[in-house]
């Protein structure tokens, strides 16, 4: 019989690529992830890993993988469901655009699965009018970017990230900053646009707004076709447009992106 802990470790070196990283993720050292590995592999009668200075799966690693994340995925909704109250209700949730566009898909499809009897609903907006609207008691919970999460009551940061400007390949390798720098940004009161014009009003540099939108995908759409330069966090930048190094413009990261979670008690 194949333990769940000897799962859980496959899981976490397949994932890694590293027993260190592994034992890192799952709080055990890595001489008792490595057991547990063997154990498995003794188990099988296969070798699950080729190891050596990068780890990675062998072709019956690689079979064994669908099974176990299917095995894994099974053990985690058997405690949940024992483990986590039937909660009902109504959530108001409120997020930037940018966000539920790239990140929280899978988020907000794994929490209706765990509670079905929870109805969401969900907002996107700029961050500050979200901060405003859950003042005035319209949200439950907001996720969003703050200059000072600190700042907030039962708040959490989620994660840190600097800005950097953002264009298409030709348009960023054509860029000339003694000229007017194009921008591509939302309307106040977005946190982006603040640093971006504080960033290029600090070195005296001429700009103009070329294109204003809330949405995400308008200004990726804008940016791709040419029509000038826009501000985003590194995780945020597609694979069709590129970070701009120009040394003559200044990176907009005096501030630090951060966005934070907060929520009523």
């Amino acid at each position: 019989m194949i333990d769940t802990f000897s799962i859980e470790c496959f899981m976490a070196v397949s994932r890694t690529g590293s027993f260190t990283k592994a034992s890192e993720y799952i709080g055990r050292t890595q001489s008792a992830v490595s057991q547990q590995i063997a154990k498995l592999e003794s188990h099988l009668g296969k070798k699950l890993f080729i190891r050596g200075k990068n780890i990675a799966l062998t072709p019956d690693g690689e079979s064994f993988y669908h099974y176990a994340r299917q095995i894994h995925e099974l053990q985690k909704q058997a405690v949940q469901h024992f483990k986590n109250p039937q909660l009902g209700g109504e959530l108001r949730f409120g997020l930037p655009e940018d966000f539920i566009t790239i990140f929280l898909d899978s988020v907000l499809s794994e929490f209706i699965r765990i509670y079905p009897n929870v109805i969401i609903k969900i907002e996107c907006e700029l961050s500050l009018n979200l901060l405003e609207r859950f003042k005035n008691h319209e949200f439950d919970m907001i996720l969003l970017k703050m200059n000072a999460p600190e700042d907030l009551q039962n708040s959490q940061e989620v994660w840190c990230e600097k800005l950097e400007w953002v264009g298409s390949k030709l348009f960023s390798q054509n860029l000339d900053t003694k000229k007017t720098v194009p921008l591509i940004i939302s309307p106040p009161p977005c946190l982006y646009r603040a640093r971006a014009i504080q960033a290029l009003e600090e070195k005296s540099l001429e700009y103009r707004i070329v294109f204003t939108s809330q949405s995400y995908n308008s200004k990726i759409a804008a940016a791709k076709a040419g029509l000038g330069i826009t501000v985003l966090p590194k995780s945020m930048i597609p694979s069709h447009l590129y970070a701009i190094n120009d040394t003559e413009l200044p990176p907009p990261k005096r501030y630090p992106y951060r966005p934070v979670k907060t929520s009523r008690q």
